[in-house]
This record gives structure tokens, C-alpha cells and sequence, in this order.
């Protein structure tokens, strides 16, 4: 049985915060710098130019928002942490830090390179496949999960991303002209999770 541990909780929460507020306070560097370019060309030139650049920022930005939202859910039903947990958040700060690099990467390249694509939602899937581990090893470890907060986590639906993450991730690789755009099979996520829920209820009744 794991050691559940309290002491220290609040530091390694706040912690999380502050690289999650420093890495998605770095996406915006790059725009910073092209303060200049933006005073020569004029605003509407810039835009027009840049287009990529600024559309990579807007969804990293979007994206590091909504994977802290959904840390801070998780992190709401504990009070406490393992070791293990302990290093599967900070394996999830790591992808969370290396996004800026993977957006300006994918900023700065012209379209239809597969392994640009590659890189950069191969970064979101591993935050989002971390944060699921993290959510499962919650539910599996007696004592770490509050009993104010039992129901509340429900592991189908993280699978479901999982699974629309790596779909889009292939076939961003196999249909690179496409590029970003394979990103919206994400919205299938809710009939996804229905799916599952329904393929999930034969089995349970058969173990009963």
C-alpha cells in the first residue's frame, strides 16, 4: 500500500501553478520580440504575415489553460499525495514546460511537415496521457481520494481524449496537409465516452 502523505501538499500544488503560469506566460515571448516588426509593417500587415505564429499562440494558450483546469479539478479531490503521483506531475509539468518550445516550432514551419506535427500534438498527447495516469493512480490508492470527492472522477472520459489525441496525432503523420485541423476530432470526445460507457455495462453485469 502507498504512503499517502500530507505534509507538503499546498507546497507541491502552488508549485505546479507557478510552472504552469511561467510556461504559458513563455508562448507570449515570441510576440514580444516582434513588437518592432509589427510598428514597421503596420498591425493588418502583420497579421497577415504572421498568421500561423498567432494562431499556434491562441491554441497553446487555449490548450495549457485547459490542461491546468483540468489539474486543478483533479488535484481538488486529494489532500494529500505518493511518491508515485509525485513524479507522474512532475513528468506532467515537464510536457506542460516543453510547449512553448513545440509551439513556436510549430509556428515558425511551413505547412505540411508531419514531423512538426508529430512533435507538437505528440507533446499535447503525452500531458494528456500524464494527467490520466495521474487521475487513475487517485482512484486506485486507498485513502488519496477524499469521500466528499468519490464519484466525481470518471476515467472513461480521460480515455476517450487519450484515444482522440493519438488518432489525431496519426493522422496529422499520414494526412499532413490537413495538418492542425485533425485537433477537432478532439470534439468527438463526448459520444466517444458514451460509447464506451455503453460498451463497458455488458461486462460489469457479466462480473456481477
Amino acid at each position: 500500500m502507498a504512503e499517502v502523505r500530507t505534509r507538503g501538499f499546498d507546497r507541491l500544488v502552488n508549485f505546479s501553478d507557478a510552472v504552469v503560469a511561467i510556461a504559458i506566460t513563455l508562448l507570449i515571448l515570441p510576440l514580444v520580440d516582434a513588437s518592432q516588426e509589427v510598428v514597421k509593417e503596420g498591425i493588418g500587415n502583420y497579421f497577415q504575415h504572421n498568421f500561423w505564429q498567432l494562431l499556434a499562440f491562441a491554441i497553446s494558450f487555449v490548450v495549457i489553460a485547459r490542461f491546468w483546469m483540468v489539474h486543478h479539478q483533479v488535484f481538488g479531490w486529494i489532500g494529500g499525495y505518493t511518491s508515485g503521483l509525485l513524479w507522474l506531475n512532475v513528468l506532467w509539468l515537464a510536457s506542460i514546460v516543453f510547449m512553448p518550445f513545440t509551439a513556436n516550432v510549430l509556428s515558425r514551419s511551413a505547412n505540411g511537415h508531419a514531423d512538426v506535427y508529430a512533435l507538437y500534438i505528440g507533446n499535447l498527447l503525452l500531458t494528456t496521457l500524464t494527467m490520466q495516469f495521474m487521475e487513475l493512480l487517485i482512484v486506485r490508492t486507498p485513502g488519496l481520494l477524499r469521500k466528499e470527492a468519490e464519484g466525481e472522477s470518471d476515467l472513461l472520459r480521460g480515455w476517450a481524449f487519450v484515444i482522440l489525441m493519438a488518432l489525431a496525432l496519426v493522422l496529422a503523420v499520414v494526412f499532413p496537409d490537413i495538418g492542425m485541423l485533425w485537433l477537432f476530432v478532439l470534439f468527438l470526445s463526448r459520444p466517444l465516452h458514451l460509447l464506451l460507457a455503453r460498451l463497458r455495462r455488458p461486462r460489469e453485469r457479466a462480473d456481477v
